[in-house]
């Protein structure tokens, strides 16, 4: 059996060849799966778009090639909300020229009122996705039930840790969306999840049929002041984790979310991303 440490050294060496290698890989082979057990699997990478927050579309996907990772969730700060037909249309190709799709839009906050639900199913619409990941008020869950069947879009609450008072963990958004329309569910964060004291591989199992997106992260403490770290160096058991994606057949996305580095996400980021990889071709 591998050992963590067998992982780890596999993961830095995948993490340098994404780093020095990526461009030329990504254009050569957009859609290429992984070899052995990564083909069999249902989920794919991606990166959640915050990660990129202090960076331009163009720099993020220049980012993105050199991961040699393909699914992007879109923030607003890249794709505006109020964008014309033409600009989304532009926004889409030039995803494209980089090998990269947008397959959800968010996270997005909706606490003011009824009209920024609206707003965000309409974007959605009009961005071309089937996933939004939002943060709305607990009363108004029955309106955006409601809206998931109306537009068939899925809707991804996001769970953010001991400081969220909404939704700190996976089952405080799963008790109140179980007996909503099957299209309502959950952005699991596991990072938060754990901070807030919760087992996310235990989580995972359980709610699996309703976690719809995964911000893929590790953190450094199972504490509030836990803090977002590669994704090999924190409290979570990656490989189990990864086992437990297997076990229950998911299919979305696990999009690494990196807090740490923010100005400078990128080494972060390709370590992840090679960590990731490893374990995936080493786990059982």
């Amino acid at each position: 059996m591998k050992t963590r440490r067998a992982f780890i050294q596999k993961a830095l060496l995948s993490a340098s060849a994404a780093t020095i290698l990526g461009s030329s890989v990504a254009l050569a082979h957009p859609r290429r799966r992984g070899r052995g057990k990564q083909s069999q699997d249902k989920f794919e990478l991606g990166v959640a778009g915050y990660s990129f927050v202090h960076f331009s579309l163009d720099e993020s996907l220049a980012m993105m090639k050199r991961l040699n990772v393909h699914y992007l969730c879109i923030k607003d700060f890249h794709l505006p909300f109020k964008s014309s037909d033409s600009e989304i249309r532009a926004f889409h190709e030039k995803l494209a020229q980089s090998g990269v799709t947008g397959y959800a839009v968010g996270p997005i906050y909706m606490t003011k009122s009824k009209t920024e639900i609206d707003n965000a199913f309409e974007y959605a619409k009009r961005v071309g996705v089937k996933l939004i990941v939002g943060i709305p008020n607990k009363e108004d869950l029955p309106y955006i039930s409601d809206k998931t069947a109306e537009y068939d879009i899925r809707y991804a609450i996001h769970n953010h840790g001991p400081e969220d008072k909404l939704y700190p963990n996976a089952t405080s958004v799963f008790d109140l969306v179980k007996d909503l329309d099957h299209r309502v569910g959950l952005c699991f964060d596991m990072g938060h999840n754990m901070r807030d004291g919760h087992d996310p591989i235990r989580d995972l199992a359980r709610y699996h049929k309703r976690i719809f997106d995964i911000h893929l992260k590790n953190v450094t403490a199972v504490a509030k002041e836990g803090t977002t770290c590669e994704l090999g160096r924190g409290v979570i058991d990656i490989p189990n984790f990864v086992n437990a994606l297997r076990k229950i057949g998911y299919d979305g996305k696990c999009s690494l979310e990196f807090e740490k580095d923010m100005k400078d996400p990128l080494p972060g980021l390709a370590e992840s991303v090679g960590y990731f990889k490893g374990v995936l071709d080493a786990s059982v």
